[in-house]
């Protein structure tokens, strides 16, 4: 006997809340079929990270920036579609946009 059974015992009128679904996750982000340019640059004598090439809509777009600083721990910024993070970040910043189901190209050393 588990627990849900013992719950069950003890209390015979409740409904459980929880029902299974069967609906996909909705994605966070609105992903594109062409790639997230990922590529490094010395702006002043200071490294920045520069995402190019992602056509969303506004609010995806400042949401994924500022998913983006969450996640390193950086400033950084968004301008004229592009995202511009401090520092160079190129491999976490690949695997995180990897792992939310964009594809990204690395132009750069």
């Amino acid at each position: 006997m588990d627990l849900g059974d013992q719950l069950k015992n003890l209390f015979p009128d409740h409904v459980s809340e929880e029902e299974p679904s069967n609906e996909k996750e909705k994605p966070l982000y609105w992903l594109q079929d062409d790639p997230i340019i990922c590529k490094y640059e010395k702006r002043k004598g200071k490294p920045v990270t520069i995402l190019e090439g992602y056509n969303g809509a506004d609010t995806d777009f400042k949401k994924l920036t500022k998913d983006l600083k969450t996640l390193l721990g950086v400033g950084g910024s968004y301008k004229n579609e592009t995202i511009i993070i401090q520092g160079d970040y190129r491999g976490k910043i690949m695997d995180f946009l990897k792992q939310n189901g964009f594809s990204v190209k690395r132009v750069g050393g």
